[in-house]
């Protein structure tokens, strides 16, 4: 995929380096990083004081400095994104760059869908994270992978997962990247078009067996609208040979059947809530096909 130099988006936070969003030191109040200073007398306060004010005036986040954490950090933002730990380069930091230039291409997509629909899109906020995370949908860990938080309209990921999508799954390519971070877009534009709450309203009513059928349409779909997002990628000229081969075997390597035979040597279909990898790359490769949203209706189709 040619993404390198494009316009990255602006609708990023970025909460890599701060401890996932959690509380240091086993708790406290205050947020990440915070410290309750006990001793030191007035005088103590005082200078912490001016030293804070100086050093938060010279653009410095004066917090990890003055309660433990011994690192310097920015205070000044960029493009709206929050640029925790900004000073100093990182190891994923084009991998950061590359999400910011996807999402920018699936905002320019959905919203020129949305508007020849008569409708005006609502970009998500993609979260960046390290290790845990707090969401309006609760805590999540980088084991559970990347998600979509409906509560809060932000996709969260942990950068690392496209190592393991590369070492564990041997789905590696950045299309590969590209394909799960617009699934998880997909979901977005579910929830903008009122499917998610509906299926979140009716699963409360249903057996674990019924959700879970229900799910993997749900999924389903949202392979498909990355699909669709991956179609006018390709009309835009920026797909390379292979792309779309890495994408389809991305949603081949995390079908149910292929995660449940990796992790237990056996399947249990009726615990599938994703699709298989036959299902899943089947309708990534039909939205990618018809470039087409009316395309992806999993709920009133076989899948």
């Amino acid at each position: 995929m040619r993404w390198q130099g494009r316009e990255e988006s602006d609708n990023v936070e970025d909460r890599r380096g701060n401890g996932g969003g959690g509380l240091r030191g086993g708790g406290g109040l205050g947020g990440p990083g915070f410290r309750v200073v006990r001793g030191g007398g007035l005088s103590g306060i005082l200078i912490l004081g001016v030293m804070a004010l100086v050093l938060w005036m010279a653009g410095i986040n004066p917090l990890p400095i003055l309660f433990g954490d011994g690192s310097i950090q920015s205070t000044q933002t960029s493009g709206g994104s929050s640029n925790i730990g900004a000073s100093t380069p990182r190891a994923d930091d084009e991998a950061a760059s590359f999400s910011r230039v996807v999402l920018k291409e699936t905002e320019e997509v959905w919203s020129g869908i949305f508007q020849s629909a008569g409708q005006t899109y609502k970009k998500p906020v993609l979260v960046l994270f390290d290790g845990q995370v707090r969401s309006a949908c609760g805590f999540a860990s980088a084991a559970s992978g990347p998600f979509y938080c409906p509560g809060d309209q932000k996709v969260y990921i942990d950068l690392s997962f496209y190592r393991e999508l590369d070492k564990r799954f041997g789905a590696s390519g950045d299309f590969a990247h590209a394909y799960v971070l617009s699934h998880e877009v997909g979901h977005h534009v579910q929830n903008l078009l009122g499917i998610l709450p509906k299926f979140n309203q009716m699963r409360q009513s249903m057996s674990e067996a019924q959700s879970n059928a229900m799910s993997v349409r749900v999924e389903l779909q949202a392979d498909c609208f990355a699909g669709v997002w991956g179609k006018f990628t390709e009309q835009k000229g920026l797909l390379e040979q292979g792309d779309l081969e890495e994408a389809l075997n991305a949603a081949h390597q995390i079908g149910d059947d292929t995660l449940q035979k990796r992790s237990q040597g056996y399947v249990v279909p009726e615990s599938f809530n994703h699709g298989t990898s036959e299902q899943r790359a089947k309708w990534f490769k039909r939205g990618f096909d018809t470039g087409r949203v009316d395309a992806c209706d999993t709920f009133n189709n076989p899948i």
